[in-house]
């Protein structure tokens, strides 16, 4: 890992930790072989930078509380579950640097794997009551697919206008940043206005990230 992204995680080191703890135990399943792809998932996690912009948010806007660490497990199971499903229709074997779940168990399994993983985080939110979380995520979801069609669509085209460009990586990779962001600040303050500042913040950090 990279001695820049260790400096931003630093102030968030213990609540990463905590979060680490709360998602594996968010991944488990008592069907054996669900519990085994759960587990090979987990092993192989990314470097969490969704979680790390929920807390990173959270912090910066008040204090860090159980909301935040439901906002950062859900943000992650759902990016997960959005990777797992990617693989199926790109039709990709590897995952970083490793067998992608559908290379190993089949699509079906990836599929179902995917809408598990996708339902555990929705149950997340529900069971704590969290219904901003849901209202965030559910948004941010429903681009993420209409951004993902908009580009099947664009796909064989080699004359894709700028606009239409930014419009698929904002709602493609940008909606999801902003969701991590928005839910870390709702999480410790309900002001409008302060949440709105964030969403657009990690808006502009997908963009640049896409870009």
């Amino acid at each position: 890992m990279s001695t820049s992204l260790n400096s931003i995680k630093r102030p968030i080191e213990q609540e990463l930790r905590l979060f680490e703890e709360h998602f594996r135990e968010s991944m488990r399943s008592k069907v054996a072989l669900l519990d085994k792809v759960m587990y090979y998932i987990v092993k192989r996690k990314g470097k969490q930078v969704r979680p790390m912009l929920v807390f990173l948010c959270a912090k910066t806007c008040g204090e860090i509380n159980s909301s935040t660490y439901v906002a950062s497990s859900f943000v992650e199971l759902l990016h997960t579950a959005s990777l797992v499903h990617d693989d199926v229709v790109d039709d990709s074997s590897k995952r970083r640097g490793f067998f992608s779940v559908n290379a190993l168990w089949k699509n079906k399994i990836a599929v179902l794997v995917g809408d598990y993983i996708l339902t555990r985080g929705l149950l997340i939110a529900l069971k704590d009551k969290e219904y901003d979380h849901l209202q965030i995520m559910s948004n941010a979801f429903q681009m993420i697919t209409e951004g993902e069609l908009l580009q099947i669509s664009k796909a064989r085209r080699l004359d894709i206008k700028e606009d239409v460009y930014y419009e698929i990586i904002r709602q493609k990779t940008a909606s999801l940043l902003a969701a991590a962001c928005s839910m870390g600040a709702i999480s410790v303050t309900k002001d409008p206005e302060v949440v709105e500042s964030f969403r657009l913040f990690g808006e502009k950090i997908g963009m640049a990230f896409q870009i």
